[in-house]
């Protein structure tokens, strides 16, 4: 995905120096003497892979290893039978003499920083990442390093999202008002991560939730393990007719935008989006919806600096989103900032910016 990322291949990259424990090859980030990719984007014989998202989990690895929450999704979109090895959170092994951990990222479920240890040296890897805490994935963990690997997703000043709780009020109070006209309410947000982060935070009281048959499988990953969400149902379900439907709230993937299965609710239901690019003046209509709830699984710009700032690292790297403007941020502060070039962004979290990042209003 662009997704704020298109701007990563601008401003100061990152020279590789004797000792980095992490450069970037052409088949994506590696280990030099741990003799491993972390997320890479290109098939390669050990990957480390940071959370279950198409840009950071790609087929074709000889031997995986992610954090144990990570494994049902990872199986369910890369293959049953993939060589995966998995973690706790904060469980060591050693690489050919790197020490390695994962950590809580918050960004979606089993989602991690790769701690990296080796020679007196810690680097950590952030991976995706949020700082607010949503209820459905361990909540990030600040991890003290000298060099931290940092997503910049939405690095812009004018990103800052506003509290979630907020943002689910808004989002029942639109529930509530098309459910007593008889309007379904239909909420396109991505699959993996966003549609768990509704489920569980909105008020299920209000009426039925219908999903996608898109998003059964990875519920399912989610309440394996131990996540509440409510229940919900198919637009095949037994005893779904069209009354039902006509108060619920249904959740989709983009995918399902303009799509015949839409037709079951009517010609009379109201939609929305959600997504972090909903505060991009335009976002809304771009994506022809009646609304547009700002929620995001990315750090906003205070959540980046709290985070960076909670490492305590003096060398920081950005990667796949306005990089030049979080490394000029962090240059003005006095630390050694650079980017690096990745391939990171085609996911599934957040759409393309496309046109309406020209319309952001200047940081």
């Amino acid at each position: 995905m662009a997704d704020g990322h298109t701007s990563s291949q601008v401003g100061s990259s990152a020279v590789p120096r004797p000792g980095d424990l992490v450069v970037a090859r052409p088949e994506g980030l590696y280990c030099p003497p741990g003799g491993f990719h972390i997320d890479a984007w290109r098939p390669v014989d050990r990957c480390i892979i940071t959370h279950g998202h198409s840009d950071h989990a790609r087929m074709g690895h000889n031997h995986y290893l992610a954090h144990t929450d990570s494994a049902g999704v990872l199986r369910a979109r890369l293959g049953a039978d993939i060589a995966l090895q998995t973690l706790a959170y904060g469980e060591k092994i050693e690489l050919n003499g790197v020490k390695v951990s994962l950590h809580p990222a918050g960004h979606v479920l089993g989602s991690s920083q790769v701690r990296l240890e080796h020679q007196g040296r810690v680097w950590v890897v952030s991976g995706d990442y949020k700082t607010e805490y949503d209820g459905t994935c361990t909540p990030f963990e600040p991890v003290p390093c000298q060099v931290f690997i940092t997503e910049s997703t939405f690095g812009l000043p004018i990103y800052r999202w506003a509290p979630q709780a907020q943002t689910f009020a808004e989002v029942n109070a639109w529930w509530h008002a098309n459910a007593q006209e008889g309007r379904a309410s239909v909420l396109f947000c991505y699959a993996f991560g966003k549609a768990q982060r509704i489920l569980h935070g909105v008020d299920a009281s209000v009426g039925t939730i219908v999903v996608h048959g898109a998003l059964e499988p990875l519920d399912a990953a989610y309440r394996a393990a131990g996540v509440a969400l409510p229940d919900t149902v198919r637009v095949t379900d037994e005893g779904v007719d069209a009354a039902l439907l006509k108060r619920s709230l249904v959740l989709a993937p983009p995918s399902a935008q303009g799509t015949p299965w839409l037709r079951r609710f009517g010609s009379n239901y109201s939609d929305a989006f959600a997504s972090g690019w909903m505060q991009l003046r335009g976002a809304r209509r771009r994506r022809a919806v009646d609304r547009g709830f700002v929620l995001s699984d990315h750090a906003d710009w205070p959540g980046l600096q709290a985070a960076i700032a909670g490492t305590g690292a003096e060398r920081v790297i950005v990667t796949h989103g306005s990089v030049p403007v979080l490394v000029r941020w962090l240059s003005e502060l006095g630390l050694e900032a650079h980017g690096f070039h990745t391939e990171y962004g085609e996911q599934d979290d957040e759409p393309p910016p496309t046109a309406e990042a020209a319309e952001a209003p200047a940081p």
